[in-house]
């Protein structure tokens, strides 16, 4: 696949995304996407990974859809925060993919790490994919997240965390969401939407 649009920059989560996982297989088969290289994947360290993803957008050019799976959502959010506007500005869109519940009380110590998850509106449009039997996340959770990251909430079914465990191969209907981020065809709120967004046809 040629790239001739944004550059996806895909960021993992914990431990990184091992050969099965859906990130990995798009990296493998598209053109257009990068994986970031946040470090001391076992041990994240928010710090160092927001660091790590500004650099690795401040050493491309031209527009950007970022491409997270679980602690890679929260890394995104927080750097968000602090982002110099004009890398703000390059972003078209995030695909946040079942980020867990870092305020949970029983949240894991390392992703406690990255509590309180950010409260402000996202200042990109994006799309936040959960599944209704994620262990690391309550459904009604994330969709209360999406909410306030001002990102259209799409409901993936049963699907686990949405990673290799969940069996989705390269997940089409993934793709199918990045695309709509690449062509600057998903919606952009601030703040929370009026009906709650349908999510994907099983």
């Amino acid at each position: 696949m040629a790239c001739e649009g944004p550059l996806c920059l895909i960021v993992p989560g914990l431990d990184n995304s091992g050969p099965d996982h859906w990130q990995t297989l798009w990296e493998g088969k598209r053109d257009d996407c990068r994986r970031v290289d946040l470090g001391c994947w076992s041990e994240p360290d928010r710090r160092i990974w927001t660091e790590r993803l500004d650099a690795a957008l401040a050493m491309t050019d031209g527009p950007l859809v970022l491409v997270a799976h679980s602690l890679g959502c929260l890394t995104i959010a927080w750097w968000a925060l602090g982002a110099p506007h004009e890398r703000l500005a390059r972003v078209r869109g995030a695909l946040l993919v079942a980020p867990p519940d870092v305020d949970a009380a029983d949240a894991h110590p390392l992703v406690r790490r990255f509590a309180p998850a950010p409260a402000a509106a996202l200042p990109f449009p994006s799309i936040l994919v959960a599944s209704r039997d994620d262990r690391y996340a309550a459904f009604d959770r994330l969709e209360t997240l999406a909410r306030t990251w001002g990102s259209r909430f799409v409901d993936a079914g049963h699907a686990g965390h949405i990673n290799a465990r969940s069996g989705l191969g390269d997940w089409p209907d993934g793709e199918v969401l990045l695309e709509e981020l690449i062509e600057g065809n998903a919606p952009f709120r601030t703040s929370p939407p009026a009906h709650r967004p349908k999510g994907l046809a099983k």
